[in-house]
């Protein structure tokens, strides 16, 4: 009876396999094989690719896929969907400054030399470390090939995934990891720093000695990976990555971008006063540095230098990089920010495109369209306040949005 129900079961489900899927799967496979001359190309033998490719199926629950008749489902990462109060939590930070402290403690010797070799101080490496792995408590539940392979062949980045790809198997044919232990993101990052397989060919350093590039189960290695990365995107040493300041209460908040620069100390003589009454020394006043508001008018603002950029280089989102920064900080003993994060509603990101589009028609805003408040996009929304009259705030809301339709 139980063998009936078992070959009743099994024939059910091949026949809910329809010969559309079938198809798919198929064309998948020839596209994979299709890859073998350029992975061979790389040094990659036979018996590697067919180890990590056999019976390799497209993982269809991947974001930022195309797939006709399937409606967009891109990646809801937290830095572009969330608001600032919520993505810059108090608790978060007490709790990941408290776990940064405890292994700036623990490693001590090894941040002293990466930051004497490297100039990019420990608790930066950290609180990149803290946000991207939870110090590598973080599970990983994907594979990298398939993951790779996937976004290579359905993916909105199909070019530079196929690179990725290509790649991942460099890696497995060279030994840098075994195919049990490749685990990724989503998009195929890998380990305690979450790189790319090119990533880890261009940064990766083998930091305790001991012959390898291991980012996966050295934590020298991962952290030296880190600050390696940041000086090749050009780290200054002993350069803060910004200011929390109290703007002036006529501040106007379309001047917050990257263009508009100016020395700290010129900033305070037009009333950028630093948080907490900190006064600067002559070295720090004569930084140049841009306005940052994150929130517009509705949270805290920031004199930002040139390391706040290269952060920015390594995840393109201003909230991004204001976590790290102030991880950074509050593991080296700093206070929380002294002005509060409002609550503001968070546009969806068909309504910024909207709003950026509307913008870009208007000539107010000539960067690309991408559904993301960043610091063009509030500048530019607040021009379009400016010349209509409306209350100035530099955030994307619905009445905004409203008035320009």
């Amino acid at each position: 009876m139980e063998c009936t129900q078992l070959r009743l079961a099994v024939l059910l489900v091949s026949l809910l396999v329809s010969p559309a899927a079938q198809a798919a799967d198929a064309a998948f496979t020839r596209f994979v094989e299709s890859l073998y001359p350029a992975a061979q190309a790389l040094g990659v033998t036979r018996a590697t690719f067919d180890s990590a490719t056999r019976s390799l199926e497209p993982d269809l629950t991947l974001p930022d896929l195309i797939i006709p008749g399937r409606p967009d489902r891109q990646p809801a990462q937290a830095e572009f969907v969330q608001t600032p109060a919520d993505y810059l939590k108090e608790s978060v930070f007490d709790r990941l400054a408290a776990q940064g402290r405890a292994l700036a403690g623990q490693h001590r010797a090894t941040l002293a030399k990466i930051e004497q070799r490297f100039g990019v101080p420990g608790a930066i490496v950290l609180a990149i470390w803290g946000r991207e792995t939870n110090y590598g408590a973080a599970k990983l539940p994907y594979s990298a090939i398939r993951a790779l392979a996937t976004q290579a062949y359905l993916g909105r980045r199909k070019e530079q995934f196929r690179e990725e790809f290509l790649l991942a198997l460099k890696m497995l044919q060279e030994g840098h990891v075994t195919l049990a232990a490749m685990h990724s993101s989503w998009a195929g990052a890998l380990g305690h720093p979450q790189l790319l397989p090119s990533g880890f060919y261009n940064y990766a350093v083998d930091f305790d000695g001991d012959g390898k590039r291991d980012i996966w189960t050295s934590v020298p290695d991962a952290l030296g990976t880190i600050a390696n990365h940041l000086a090749a995107l050009g780290w200054q040493r002993g350069l803060r990555f910004a200011y929390e300041v109290k703007p002036p209460r006529d501040v106007d908040c379309t001047i917050a971008q990257p263009e508009v620069k100016a020395p700290i100390g010129e900033w305070g003589r037009r009333g950028y006063a630093p948080a907490y009454g900190v006064r600067l020394g002559a070295t720090e006043l004569s930084q140049e540095a841009s306005l940052l508001m994150p929130a517009g008018l509705s949270g805290p603002s920031f004199l930002v230098t040139k390391n706040y950029f290269v952060l920015k280089d390594y995840n393109y989102s201003d909230l991004y990089v204001l976590f790290l920064g102030h991880l950074a900080e509050r593991i080296a003993g700093a206070r929380p920010f002294e002005q509060k994060w409002q609550k503001v509603a968070q546009l969806s990101s068909a309504a910024l495109e909207r709003m950026q589009r509307e913008l870009t028609r208007r000539g107010l805003y000539q960067d690309k369209i991408d559904g993301k408040a960043g610091m063009l996009t509030r500048a530019a929304l607040g021009a379009y306040q400016k010349a209509n009259g409306l209350t100035l705030d530099c955030w994307p809301s619905q009445a905004v949005l409203d008035h320009m339709q």
